[in-house]
């Protein structure tokens, strides 16, 4: 898995929780992909070590290279908006 010098300097210090492990699950198979207008794209997964929180991993627009990780707490509001559930 490749990591932006922000993900590796910054989030990983302020996260402490989040595993480098649970991203590549995340990304590897997503419950959810979703394109941002600056080309990212964002990944969310469910992490059952984690209480099932919702995780987002969020890479370039490779597709994998991580550069930012973090619980969603919106994501299952957002999912029964769309009238779908997990």
């Amino acid at each position: 898995m490749k990591l932006t010098p922000y993900f590796e300097k910054i989030i990983l210090n302020k996260r402490l929780e989040i595993k480098l492990d649970w991203c590549d699950c995340v990304i590897a198979n997503p419950l959810k992909t979703e394109s941002q207008p600056d080309g990212r794209i964002r990944h969310w997964g469910i992490i059952a070590e984690a209480e099932n929180r919702v995780l987002r991993v969020v890479t370039l627009d490779d597709g994998e290279t991580v550069h930012n990780a973090f619980f969603d707490r919106n994501f299952r509001k957002k999912l029964e908006r769309e009238g779908r559930q997990i």
